[in-house]
């Protein structure tokens, strides 16, 4: 057993660990690599297919600078890779097995950042992790859920405890990935990530025998594959309004990777005692307060559980979305002192991520929980690709809203994502107890109204 649940959760949050930890050390360089090197006038022409594909985005939207092109790949790059995660459902589901297929995406995301190290390789490497990604994200994140029975109440705290693995690698990333790159060169950054992609692949593999078996069989072998009934649409269409209201608070939260970075080297003062702090490092602080709030947030919801009181998981997702809400608002003040001379310290980036990481274990682990437990098991992995499918489309959106960066006022530009966060917040509410009723247990619905009444004392 693993902290009370099964030995396999923890080769799956270990795997994962690596995983994130070799995707956000290299998201964490990655636009300040394109703006201060790879999309720079002196390097630009050597990236393959650069200039064509600069020549279809400005078809689209119109002369790019180098920091709205450099955001607008971002924005393609970080949506794309929860783009293909419905595709690598599918091919879990139906093809390979989500076993070989988590394999698959391991290998290829090593390749990928390791392409990352030469400058001509730039957009050859984003496709390989885009593909990578695909394989690996979706299939993965079912296998946590499918170490339980449907009734398990373990599930949704399982996701938490998986995320917690998953932000130990984002908190280190940046501070290894992103001190290597800025102080030694890009290309350490990113190899590092590829080594810690490696590793995980390791993990995964040490830890096959402790995972649930693929749901992929040779004909005539096993139980037949369960079919969707009439019934499951209805599931399918409420899991897939939850996801959707989801996005507005993951456009706010995907700014901390994008914009944040060129606001707060223009912006904070990182000095502390004469050492100035890297830009980078805010990106730690991300996976820093997800895993030291995580423990916290279990204990408020089991102290909540105990009086009959705990959200449902609705409720917890728009309480995430306020918290998305207050962690733009911080940004928006700070920036509107700095316009009027007042300094402006570091203190304000860590209050917008701890607002955000809080935000985070009450809106992302609860989703998946909620698509895990709910989702037909015949499409289960496809459904988590939905989920991540969700995040594509805010992190599409996030890319294309920072272009807007230089031509808004920084104050301006946070509260936009201020209020898409707290209209999420609002939608969700609104629509709380019609979604509950398809996709709560029937066993809890009697919990229905004390649910909604928490989260309206908690917001």
């Amino acid at each position: 057993m693993f902290f009370g649940h099964p030995l396999g959760l923890a080769y799956l949050s270990f795997t994962e660990t690596w995983e994130r930890f070799s995707f956000y050390g290299m998201q964490a360089l990655l636009l300040l690599y394109m703006v201060d090197r790879a999309l720079t006038p002196a390097h630009a022409g050597d990236v393959l297919g650069l200039a064509g594909f600069k020549s279809g985005l400005e078809a689209v939207f119109g002369p790019l600078s180098t920091e709205a092109l450099g955001s607008q790949i971002f924005g393609l790059y970080t949506g794309l890779v929860y783009f293909t995660p419905l595709f690598g459902g599918l091919l879990g589901d139906r093809v390979l097995g989500q076993r070989r297929t988590v394999m698959l995406g391991a290998v290829l995301m090593a390749i990928g950042h390791l392409l990352m190290a030469f400058d001509a390789a730039l957009l050859i490497a984003l496709a390989f992790l885009v593909v990578g990604c695909g394989c690996l994200k979706g299939n993965i994140s079912a296998q946590v859920g499918q170490l339980y029975a449907r009734g398990d109440d373990r599930r949704s705290h399982a996701f938490s405890v998986f995320n917690v693995g998953i932000n130990i690698g984002v908190f280190v990333a940046p501070l290894v990935c992103g001190t290597l790159g800025e102080t030694l060169g890009w290309a350490w950054g990113f190899g590092a990530a590829a080594v810690g992609m490696v590793f995980g692949l390791a993990i995964y593999v040490a830890g096959g025998k402790y995972l649930p078996p693929d749901t992929v069989r040779r004909r005539g072998e096993g139980a037949p594959r369960p079919k969707l009934r009439a019934g499951d649409w209805r599931v399918i269409l409420a899991l897939t309004a939850m996801l959707a209201l989801g996005i507005l608070f993951n456009i706010a939260y995907g700014q901390e990777s994008n914009v944040f970075s060129l606001w707060a080297r223009d912006t904070l003062d990182r000095r502390i005692f004469g050492w100035t702090m890297p830009v980078t490092w805010f990106q730690a602080l991300d996976g820093a307060f997800v895993v030291g709030f995580t423990p916290l947030a279990l204990r408020i919801w089991a102290a909540q559980a105990a009086r009959r009181r705990e959200p449902s998981d609705l409720g917890k997702i728009a309480i995430g979305s306020v918290m998305g809400m207050l962690g733009m608002g911080v940004l928006a003040v700070a920036s509107w002192l700095f316009a009027r001379g007042v300094p402006v310290g570091a203190g304000w980036g860590v209050a917008c991520f701890a607002l955000f990481g809080l935000g985070f274990i009450y809106q992302w682990p609860t989703s998946l929980a909620l698509v895990s437990r709910a989702a037909p098991a015949s499409i289960n992995s496809t459904m988590m690709g939905v989920a991540f499918f969700s995040a594509f489309v805010a992190n599409y959106l996030v890319g294309w809203l920072g272009g807007f960066y230089e031509k808004m006022t920084p104050t301006d530009f946070w509260l936009m994502h201020a209020a898409l966060s707290g209209a999420g917040a609002v939608l969700t509410w609104l629509c709380l107890k019609p979604l509950n009723r398809v996709l709560l247990p029937q066993h809890a619905l009697a919990d229905e109204t004390p649910a909604a009444e928490a989260l309206a004392e908690t917001t």
